[in-house]
């Protein structure tokens, strides 16, 4: 009986050392990942700045503009372009081949609006284009037109006249051979008394037609001056011309008087 209390006692003083040995190692473990987890904190915290690090940065989507909205369904909403199936003339103008047609008027200038195509349907616009499509003429309302019943062609406003300059008179000598209408002169009767004869010449200016526009004396008695004056006046003349042009002519016509 008191082999079996001493092994008893025995056994239990050896669990008892398992028990602290076991707990104390436990607790020796916990001190020791305490103490690292806490180095562990430390050493991260220092180095904190030494890592690369990415900085996202949530950007909120940029609204977009209303007005490039509109501008956007405008070029989508593009009308397709017709082709046009008349032509088009600023004005209407006529082909030349169109004979039974007279214009108005004709100019040397050439027009820059083409003339209307035969059996083509043409209209009156701002522009002048031919049609993709043409419709041929024929009966209808509006405004189109087959052809224009006139063509009105702008003239150019005629040169202006060069006149030449006026020539000088030319000297003809004298003239009595070349009169083709030379008046005598009376006989006055107070030269008559005096008994007064000789030459008179008379210095006279002729114009272009042929008629004395001037006479004076130049010699001869002073009785008879004035009678051979009044004789030159009276007088014609062929028309003088020169390079085709007619000109004034300066001369003298004598008179001989014979005493009575």
């Amino acid at each position: 009986m008191f082999d079996n209390l001493v092994e008893s006692s025995s056994h239990k003083e050896d669990i008892s050392r398992k028990g602290s040995f076991v707990i104390a190692t436990a607790v020796i473990y916990g001190v020791l990942l305490v103490t690292f987890f806490i180095a562990g904190i430390y050493w991260y915290d220092n180095h904190l700045g030494e890592m690369e690090l990415e900085l996202t940065t949530l950007v909120a989507p940029v609204p977009v503009p209303q007005q490039q909205k509109q501008e956007e369904q405008k070029q989508e909403a593009k009308p397709v372009k017709q082709e046009q199936n008349v032509d088009v003339r600023k004005e209407l103008i006529a082909d030349v081949t169109r004979t039974e047609l007279v214009p108005k008027e004709v100019s040397a200038k050439a027009s820059d609006v083409p003339p209307v195509r035969r059996g083509v349907t043409t209209v009156v616009g701002n522009e002048s284009s031919n049609a993709a499509n043409a419709l041929p003429a024929g009966p209808g309302s509006g405004n189109v037109v087959s052809a224009p019943a006139k063509v009105q062609i702008a003239d150019e406003p005629p040169p202006p006249e060069v006149k030449a300059p006026p020539r000088a008179p030319i000297s003809g000598g004298v003239l009595n051979g070349k009169a083709i209408s030379l008046p005598k002169p009376a006989y006055p009767p107070i030269a008559k008394a005096a008994h007064a004869s000789g030459t008179v010449t008379v210095q006279v200016t002729i114009d272009e037609n042929g008629n004395v526009i001037s006479a004076h004396a130049v010699s001869g008695h002073p009785l008879l001056q004035a009678v051979a004056v009044a004789a030159a006046k009276g007088a014609r003349f062929s028309p003088t011309k020169l390079s085709g042009q007619p000109v004034k002519v300066t001369g003298v016509i004598t008179y001989n008087f014979v005493a009575q």
